[in-house]
């Protein structure tokens, strides 16, 4: 039970906001780029959280990024660590803010401006994160339960539906010469398919069985892939061109409510509501913790931080939600994944030869985000 846990704890972890993007940057790129995309990024991903586990089990404790940086990379690689690790935390609450305010909005009043729910939204997961919540780990697991049984029950609903053309539109559009958005998965895939702050944590959850987590890390990322191709299938297979950003909203929204009833929408709404949420108040919750404990910024100060930092970047426009997990993923996380190769080669010097080229992928991941988003 305990190898069952830790598999759970960072496959639902990583099945998050990510997952609601994939469908309309499918219908941008057609289904073989993004599925050569989970090929590739999907091992370069398992490559890294391997590294990452080797270095979880040779570290004496429990440490975040920035604390095995420290140890391996010195004073400059703790304060690279700590920048996008903080970066990526205000980007990733950002996310769910995004989407957050945009399910509530659609589940509540479609017609209505999102302005008003979102800060709804906020204030209520503010108020969590400055008092603490304990349970944040059983409702996330209890919701990628829910919404397996959810994703399936729509499968089942509107299977007659799915046309199977839908996947491969964007593909055609590419044979044309269009191929202005090819790079557009490379973010928002790393976004949704990365786990690694998770690691430290599965590797207590195993207790006296550390050994086995390099061999749960490869299943931790397959199950996500898995969820998010059939994910993919169910929505763009269903709506088309109708496809939105988000998944559930728009035309796409109503698309699915002439087909799946209105009772399913509802459900799924309530579903994509309740796992941003707590997603929000949990990255709240750890960016405080990190901001507080680590590097000693009063309690108040920190949770103001935190939740007023993204609510203002909201505010003041920025709020495509494709734009902001592409910047976090191609970025910030690309960043932590460097840091991590950086750090494996100072325990297997030998290995080299696998940490340069991955490093040389991540860096212009990094290059092309910057010029993509800038």
């Amino acid at each position: 039970m305990k190898t069952i846990y830790a598999i759970t704890t960072i496959s639902g972890t990583i099945i998050g906001a990510g997952l609601f993007a994939l469908p309309y940057i499918t219908l941008q790129v057609g289904f073989w780029v993004i599925l050569a995309y989970f090929l590739i990024l999907g091992s370069l991903v398992v490559l890294i959280h391997l590294f990452f586990g080797e270095l979880s089990l040779k570290t004496p404790d429990f440490k975040r990024l920035p604390g095995f940086a420290k140890v391996y990379l010195g004073k400059n690689g703790e304060i690279v660590a700590y920048t996008s690790t903080i970066l990526g935390l205000f980007g990733a609450i950002l996310v769910y803010l995004i989407l957050g305010g945009k399910f509530l909005t659609e589940l509540i009043s479609p017609q209505a401006g999102t302005l008003p729910f979102t800060l709804f939204y906020f204030v209520v997961g503010a108020a969590l994160i400055f008092y603490g919540i304990k349970a944040i780990e059983k409702v996330e697991f209890w919701g990628l339960v829910l919404f397996l049984v959810i994703l399936f029950a729509v499968f089942f609903k509107g299977a007659a539906f799915i046309n199977i053309e839908n996947l491969f539109i964007g593909q055609c559009s590419m044979s044309n010469g269009q191929w202005s958005n090819l790079f557009l998965p490379y973010g928002a895939i790393l976004f949704s398919l990365w786990g690694a702050a998770l690691i430290p944590e599965a590797e207590e959850i195993l207790g006296k069985r550390k050994k086995m987590l390099s061999r749960i890390i490869p299943i931790t990322i397959l199950i996500p892939v898995l969820v998010y191709l059939f994910f993919i299938y169910i929505i763009l297979g269903i709506t088309g061109v109708q496809t939105t950003e988000e998944a559930l909203s728009g035309e796409a929204l109503s698309g699915l409510k002439d087909i799946l009833g209105n009772g399913m929408i509802i459900l799924a709404l309530l579903f994509g509501l309740l796992t941003t949420f707590t997603s929000f108040v949990a990255l709240g919750l750890t960016l405080k913790k990190v901001l507080w404990y680590d590097l000693k910024i009063s309690k108040n100060l920190a949770w103001a931080i935190t939740c007023f930092s993204p609510l203002i970047l909201y505010l003041i426009g920025i709020k495509s939600f494709i734009a902001v997990i592409g910047v976090v993923g191609g970025i910030m996380l690309a960043i932590d994944g460097i840091l991590i190769l950086l750090m494996y080669k100072k325990i297997k010097p030998q290995r080299a030869y696998l940490v340069y080229p991955l490093i040389f992928v991540l860096l212009g991941g990094i290059i092309y985000s910057v010029i993509y988003y800038s």
